[in-house]
């Protein structure tokens, strides 16, 4: 068993209680304490880039390195959070972000609900919250239900033809068989979606379809980009690959 030469693991051990007392004193999650004592000094190295590293340095780099490494130790805290907000304040961005936290986590039925409870009165025509719910609808396998919400956000001219809606468009239309259509939306999002998920969709669509083919240059094109992809960004990606992968074969 690998153990620390007695000087550093002195060391080791002034570091973990160092981080621990500022664990104490800003208040923070009190688990902290276990992960900096219990995997010294690698728990504390977390600790370091999880909090105070964003702490010191700010800026949406930094921030965004302290929430990822905040969300792979404790993936249902964003989502804790945010139902802790609804409880104190249920207005609509509190609901909006309970949502988006439970679409993280699987829960779409509960996203679904937070989302139609939110689009009454002024926020009933809101394209954040149609597209939303349509997405949740999807993932619940209740296309017939989320084509009006997408014919709806169609009839805004800044929402309807933007990537996000255009490829839940093209979802919904391949679930109920409008094959023509999906064809278009899907092959529209895969040249303008953000990211893998785009081609991707549109690699097994054209899979499922029995154009081989065209499945696998996309699939080409998909490995081509993956090459020049950030490591930062590449298990992300490297999921959507696999996705369509697994559909062309």
């Amino acid at each position: 068993m690998f153990s620390l030469p007695l000087p550093l693991l002195g060391l080791s051990l002034l570091f973990s209680i160092g981080l621990c007392v500022h664990v104490v004193r800003t208040h923070r999650e009190m688990f902290w304490l276990w992960i900096i004592l219990i995997f010294q000094p690698l728990g504390g190295i977390v600790y370091l880039a999880a909090v105070i590293v964003p702490e010191l340095l700010g800026g949406k780099t930094a921030r965004n390195v302290g929430k990822a490494a905040r969300q792979a130790l404790d993936p249902q805290r964003e989502y804790r959070e945010a139902a802790r907000a609804v409880d104190d304040a249920p207005t609509v961005a509190n609901r909006v972000r309970m949502a988006t936290a439970a679409t993280e986590l699987g829960k779409h039925a509960e996203a679904e609900q937070l989302y139609a409870d939110s689009l009454t009165g002024m926020y009933a025509d809101d394209a954040q919250l149609l597209l939303g719910r349509a997405n949740a609808l999807i993932e619940l396998n209740r296309p017939a239900e989320a084509l009006p919400l997408l014919e709806k956000l169609g009839e805004q001219p800044n929402a309807g033809r933007t990537p996000h809606t255009m490829l839940a468009l093209g979802r919904v239309y391949h679930a109920l068989g409008r094959e023509e259509q999906a064809d278009t939306a899907l092959s529209w999002a895969a040249d303008h979606y953000p990211g893998f998920e785009g081609i991707a969709r549109y690699t097994v669509f054209l899979a499922r379809q029995g154009r081989k083919d065209e499945a696998r240059a996309k699939l080409a094109e998909i490995d081509k980009r993956l090459s020049k992809t950030h490591s930062h960004f590449r298990k992300e990606a490297k999921s959507w690959r696999d996705l369509a992968a697994s559909a062309v074969g």
